[in-house]
C-alpha cells in the first residue's frame, strides 16, 4: 500500500504515511529529536519558518491592505498560510537559531545564505520584505516558499526557495495539494502562472486550479497532471509573454499525447484581475476556451491579412503542432479548420504536412540555454539517485563493501557511459547528502548488495521504457507522414525491445 501511494502521488515514505493517516484519521507520533533524520530536521525549519513568516503578517497592514485590494479574503490568507517576511538581514535566522535549530540544516533548507567569501559571519535570510506564499508537496507539507516582492522597484518579482533535498522547483506546483481531488473529479487541470491568480480561482470556486508559481513549466509539472486528467485549459496572462508561455506548453502538452486548450484573456490582463472583477467572467472565459490549435490559428489571422504570408505562418507555426497531434482523424479535423478559415486546399496543407518536422520539445532530461538550444543533461530518477549515493559513501569509507568499479561498470552499461558521466557530475553537489542517505539507510552490507541487484533491474526496465516511449513517437511520426520503410525498421526495433523488456521481467521474477 505504501509503495503504490508512494508512486503515484510521488511522495516519500513519511508523505505516504500523512496521506493515509489523514485519510484513517490516525494521529503520527514521531519519536524524540535525537533519532531525526536530517530531512525531517530541514522539514521541521521549514515548518518552523511558516509559522515565523505567518506572524509577520499579521503585524504588516500594509501586506494585509495590499492582500484586500487584490481581492484576496481573509479565509483565503488563512487557507493558503499567506505570510510576510519582514525587512532585515536575519530575522528569521535569529528566531531559528534561538529556538535551537543549527546553522547548516538552515542553509540546507534553503531559508538563509552563506556570506560569499567571509564564513566567518552568520548567515542572512533568503527571504526580507516579500509577501510570502508556501509551497507544499503533494502530501500538503510545506517544503519550500517563494516570495513575491511587493514594490515594483524589488527585483526579482517572484523568489523562490533553491532546490534542497525536500524541494526541486520543476517538479512542484502551487496547489496540487488541494486541487489534485478536483482534478480527478472534473477531468481536467486550469494552470495559472502566478500565486495571486491560483488563489482568486480557488477563491472564484475552480478549485481544480494549479499553478507555476514564477517558474518554468516543466515536462515533469505535466506528467503529475497526466496521471490525474489528459486535459489542461492554459490560462496565461494576456500578452506577448503569456502566448509564448502557451505555446512551449502547448508543445509540452501534445508531445505527451494531452488534450491542451488555451483560455482567452484579454490583452493586458491577468486572470486575477478577471477575477477580482468579476468571478463569473473567469468561470465563463475557461468554458469558451478553444484547443490550442484553434487558438494560434486565431491568431495569425488577426494579426496578418497578406494571405501569402499567412501561408508561410501556417506552414512555419501551427502545421508543426498538427503534426503532434497523435489521432489521425484529429489531424485530419484540424486540417480542414484551417482549409476552411484561410481558404488553402487540403491537399496543399496535407503535402505541407508529410514535410513537416516536430519541433524539439524539451523533454524531462533536457534543458534550455540563454539561446533557446536545447542542452543534454541528466535527469536524476530516484534510483539514479540510489545508486550515486552509493557509490558516493562506499568511495568515503577505507574499506568498502562493494567493488566499485564494476558497479559504476554496471550503471555506464545501461544508461551509457557519456550519460552516466554527465550524472555523476550533476549529482556532485548533492554529496554529502546522498551519502548520509545511504549511510542511514544500509545498515547490513547483506542488504546493501540484493539492493544492488534490485536497483540495477529497475534501472535497466527505466531505460528500456524510456527507450520504447521515444520509438513508439517515432512510429507514430513515421506513419502519419507514410514513411513505410522507417515504419517497418522502427516497428522491427520495437518487437527486439519488448523481447528484451519481456527477459529482464523474467529474470526478475525469479529473483
Amino acid at each position: 500500500m505504501f509503495n503504490f501511494i508512494e508512486e503515484i502521488e510521488g511522495v516519500d515514505f513519511r508523505g505516504a504515511l500523512k496521506l493515509l493517516a489523514d485519510k484513517a484519521g490516525v494521529v503520527v507520533e514521531y519519536q524524540s529529536q535525537e533519532l531525526k533524520t536530517e530531512k525531517d530536521k530541514i522539514l521541521e525549519a521549514i515548518g518552523i519558518s511558516a509559522e515565523f513568516f505567518e506572524k509577520g503578517i499579521k503585524d504588516k497592514q500594509e501586506v494585509r491592505d495590499y492582500l484586500i485590494r487584490r481581492g484576496v479574503d481573509e479565509e483565503s490568507i488563512r487557507k493558503w498560510r499567506i505570510g510576510y517576511a519582514p525587512d532585515g538581514w536575519r530575522n528569521l535566522y535569529s528566531e531559528l537559531i534561538s529556538l535551537g535549530l543549527s546553522q547548516g540544516i538552515l542553509i540546507k533548507a534553503g531559508l538563509v545564505k552563506q556570506v560569499e567569501g567571509d564564513l566567518k559571519k552568520n548567515p542572512y535570510d533568503v527571504f526580507r520584505g516579500r509577501i510570502i506564499f508556501p509551497l507544499s508537496d503533494r502530501a500538503g507539507r510545506i517544503i519550500a516558499f517563494s516570495g513575491r516582492a511587493l514594490h515594483k522597484e524589488n527585483e526579482p518579482k517572484y523568489l523562490n526557495s533553491p532546490d534542497t533535498v525536500v524541494f526541486t522547483k520543476g517538479e512542484i506546483l502551487y496547489g496540487f495539494d488541494k486541487a489534485k481531488e478536483e482534478i480527478r473529479k472534473k477531468n481536467y487541470t486550469v494552470l495559472v502562472e502566478g500565486q495571486l491568480d491560483l488563489v482568486l480561482s480557488h477563491q472564484a470556486g475552480v478549485i481544480n486550479t494549479v499553478a507555476t508559481s514564477g517558474t518554468a513549466f516543466t515536462p515533469a509539472h505535466l506528467e503529475l497532471l497526466k496521471r490525474l486528467s489528459p486535459r489542461i485549459i492554459l490560462a496565461f496572462d494576456g500578452d506577448m509573454a503569456g502566448e509564448k508561455a502557451a505555446r512551449r506548453s502547448t508543445e509540452l502538452g501534445l508531445s505527451l499525447g494531452m488534450e491542451v486548450k488555451i483560455a482567452n484573456l484579454p490583452v493586458g490582463k491577468d486572470p486575477a484581475d478577471i477575477i477580482q472583477e468579476d468571478p463569473s467572467e473567469w468561470k465563463k472565459i475557461l468554458r469558451d476556451s478553444v484547443p490550442a490549435i484553434e487558438y494560434f490559428l486565431t491568431r495569425i489571422l488577426e494579426r496578418e491579412k497578406d494571405e501569402r504570408k499567412v501561408g508561410k505562418l501556417i506552414e512555419g507555426n501551427l502545421l508543426p503542432l498538427v503534426a503532434m497531434v497523435e489521432g489521425a482523424i484529429e489531424r485530419s479535423h484540424y486540417v480542414g479548420l484551417i482549409a476552411k478559415r484561410t481558404g488553402i486546399k487540403e491537399e496543399m496543407l496535407w503535402e505541407d504536412l508529410r514535410r513537416t518536422k516536430m519541433p524539439e520539445v524539451e523533454r524531462r532530461g533536457e534543458a534550455r540555454d540563454d539561446m533557446g538550444r536545447i542542452v543534454k543533461y541528466p535527469r536524476k530518477t530516484n534510483i539514479e539517485r540510489r545508486l550515486l549515493g552509493i557509490i558516493f559513501w562506499q568511495e568515503s569509507l577505507p574499506h568498502p563493501d562493494v567493488d566499485i568499479s564494476s558497479l559504476k561498470g554496471e550503471i555506464a552499461k545501461r544508461v551509457g557511459q557519456e550519460y552516466f558521466e554527465k550524472l555523476v557530475t550533476l549529482l556532485e553537489a548533492e554529496k554529502e547528502v546522498l551519502i548520509f542517505e545511504a549511510e542511514s539507510y544500509y545498515a547490513s552490507a547483506e542488504k546493501l548488495s540484493g539492493d544492488i541487484v534490485e536497483l540495477l533491474d529497475n534501472l535497466s526496465d527505466d531505460v528500456l521504457r524510456g527507450r520504447l516511449a521515444r520509438l513508439l513517437a517515432e512510429l507514430s511520426h513515421a506513419e502519419m507522414v507514410k514513411d513505410q520503410e522507417l515504419s517497418s525498421r522502427l516497428s522491427q526495433e520495437i518487437q527486439v525491445l519488448h523481447k528484451e523488456m519481456a527477459t529482464l521481467e523474467d529474470v526478475r521474477k525469479k529473483m
